[in-house]
């Protein structure tokens, strides 16, 4: 944008004349070369001073915001929106609920108690909601696993073998091997997600050198043809 775009622009200005009828794209190329290394850019810096500082207010409050409970909670919900982040989170949350809770229970704590510090040990709002309205149900009187199945994060499974673990007497058994699966399945979804960046890198970046490259050798050779016509 600063040193061979400029020459280009130049190449195509003497090949078509400054009326040269140049591909949108192309023009956009140059634009933003022609605003990179133009001394115009100097008036223009309040504003980009200012912009900045809003950014970096708005990203402050944003920060103070996430931190508050409410802000928290409404930050990890939106995080379980987005789809492939959410599966992990989901995957991971899992694996620390049931590897804690079957570590305290298998301790001697009591389910309430177990499920007030699991709830805040996973990390997630949204799971130590789930967590301790799942306590409210079992100080009334619930099985553990009826508010665990009726959830809309937890996966099936884990109320499954939770009402299992409460028929054989062996949830914190059940759980740790709850616990083992989803580890597993942490593992895989990282490796997966990693496997995927270097090519979708290769792609993003194999497409920028497509538009760039499009955006210079076609007008240059559309102008090179009309030259040789005429």
């Amino acid at each position: 944008m600063i040193f061979i775009m400029p020459k280009i622009g130049k190449i195509l200005t003497d090949l078509g004349g400054p009326d040269a009828k140049l591909p949108v794209y192309t023009r956009v190329l140059l634009s933003i070369s022609d605003f990179t290394v133009s001394s115009s850019i100097i008036p223009h810096v309040p504003n980009i001073i200012f912009i900045l500082i809003v950014a970096a207010i708005i990203f402050i409050y944003t920060r103070r915001y996430i931190k508050t409970p409410n802000g928290k909670y409404k930050f990890h919900a939106l995080m379980l929106r987005i789809p492939v982040i959410k599966v992990l989170i989901i995957k991971v949350a899992v694996s620390r609920f049931s590897r804690t809770f079957a570590s305290l229970t298998s301790a001697g704590v009591t389910v309430l108690d177990a499920l007030t510090v699991t709830g805040g040990a996973i990390g997630n709002k949204v799971f130590e909601a789930e967590l301790l309205q799942a306590a409210d149900d079992v100080r009334n009187g619930k099985p553990l696993s009826e508010p665990i199945s009726q959830s809309k994060i937890f996966p099936p499974i884990v109320g499954q073998m939770l009402a299992v673990g409460e028929e054989t007497g062996q949830i914190d058994t059940i759980l740790v091997k709850v616990a083992d699966f989803y580890d597993e399945e942490v593992d895989t979804a990282i490796e997966s997600l990693t496997s995927l960046i270097e090519p979708l890198m290769i792609i993003v970046l194999g497409g920028i050198v497509g538009v760039i490259a499009a955006s210079v050798m076609g007008p240059i050779a559309s102008l090179s043809q009309n030259v040789g016509t005429n």
